[in-house]
């Protein structure tokens, strides 16, 4: 039998015989990572990989999605004629932060304490200086809350305009969330523009010794190594476009790790990211007593992890954006090292760029969404999309009580 007979004989057999199987991730050629499963509970071994026990026989079912978008993106790439990331030197910046003192976000104190002191800060009114430091082009920080992004894009004058390449644009976190529906609908999710994944903490003012700000501090973490002995890292900051270097040249200094990553890659890791400030916030607020991110991943490990999956599969089905294999994993060992005294909350501004930015039905995180604010007293004025039924009682996944999912105290 010809080898390409063999192969047509196995897919066959594969697909018409009932398999019983345990939970299982698949690496496929392109690195990317697909589920199967047919679960009813949930451990982590002492390596603190994830396992999921069967407890019924069924046939394997498949699903195909195809979406043009991210051969397009592609595409755009391979017409770049580059095999490297341009590189572009940290120096004197330009801060733009919110015209109303109420709105001024953490993050302008964080960029201006990692810089050399030479940076100065801006409303989106002033006008940008012609020159800063010896250099005619410089990188301008976009330090404004997401729901003002839209508004200052569309009345950028001339000026600024002339000036949209150098934008940085911060995602990640209650405070950036997901800007990537603001900057499409613009045209500005593109290579050359720089973006940066938030993987280090934004102190508020006033929390550092004698009332000063404290400096920011890395939060990402490293998670074990690979079978080649080389470290695996979970949670850093990652920027993407013209100024991505300045921007990890400004966070190594201040001892936080960021990669320079083309868009593409820089974008699964902040979709990765936005599932990971979804669903520990949502899962921990429904509950009767203050829980932080930690508690989430200890007590509350199963729900988080279907609703991670919900989330993900509609994301490469809506989005074209699949995650890295080994996302789960990662997503709850920040949780577990990074996440103690981190207070889960869902402000209602953050919404739309936290909660209300993933593609498909969603189910399990609608049902969550209804429950804090009909039951929690949570996101109240926001406009919760409706699940079928009215939530009388916690979803049926969500478990009272200081409980891991396997019983465990």
């Amino acid at each position: 039998m010809m080898m390409g007979e063999k192969f047509l004989a196995v897919l066959v057999v594969a697909m018409v015989t009932p398999i019983s199987h345990s939970f299982s991730f698949t690496l496929s050629a392109t690195g990317l990572v697909t589920k199967r499963y047919h679960t009813s509970t949930t451990h982590r071994s002492s390596t603190g990989s994830f396992e999921k026990k069967i407890s019924s026989s069924s046939a394997l079912g498949m699903a195909t999605w195809s979406n043009g978008q991210a051969i397009k993106e592609y595409q755009d790439f391979l017409s770049t004629g580059r095999s490297e990331l341009q590189k572009e030197d940290d120096g004197p910046s330009v801060i733009v932060q919110s015209s109303k003192p109420n709105n001024v976000l953490a993050l302008t104190d964080a960029i201006i304490g990692l810089g050399q002191g030479d940076d100065i800060v801006l409303n989106p009114s002033d006008t940008l200086p012609d020159t800063l430091g010896d250099r005619s082009s410089y990188p301008i920080y976009i330090a404004l809350p997401p729901y003002e992004l839209k508004e200052f894009i569309q009345n950028l004058n001339d000026e600024w305009k002339s000036r949209a390449e150098d934008f940085v644009f911060f995602s990640g976190g209650n405070v950036c969330g997901v800007v990537e529906p603001v900057l499409r609908e613009f045209g500005m999710c593109r290579d050359s523009m720089t973006q940066v994944v938030v993987g280090f903490s934004t102190p508020a003012p006033g929390t550092g010794l004698g009332g000063a700000t404290k400096k920011p501090e890395d939060l990402s973490c490293m998670i074990g190594h690979d079978t080649r002995g080389e470290e695996k890292w979970a949670g850093e900051s990652q920027s993407c476009g013209k100024w991505n270097a300045a921007v990890a040249s400004r966070l190594d200094d201040n001892g936080i790790r960021c990669k320079t990553v083309f868009y593409r890659e820089w974008r699964r890791a902040m979709w990765e990211r936005a599932v990971f400030d979804c669903v520990f916030n949502i899962v921990g607020c429904v509950r009767e007593e203050k829980t932080d991110i930690a508690d989430v991943a200890m007590f509350y490990e199963l729900e988080a992890s279907d609703m991670m999956w919900e989330l993900v599969n509609n994301l490469r089905g809506g989005l074209a954006v699949t995650l890295i294999y080994g996302f789960e994993d990662r997503l709850f060992s920040i949780a577990e090292m990074r996440g103690k005294d981190d207070i889960c909350e869902l402000p209602f501004e953050m919404f739309d760029y936290s909660q209300n930015v993933f593609p498909g039905t969603n189910l399990m995180l609608k049902e969550y969404l209804n429950y804090a604010k009909d039951k929690c007293g949570l996101l109240q004025g926001v406009d919760v999309p409706p699940v079928p039924s009215q939530i009388d009682e916690l979803p049926s996944k969500v478990r009272m009580g200081n409980l891991r999912a396997d019983g465990v105290i």
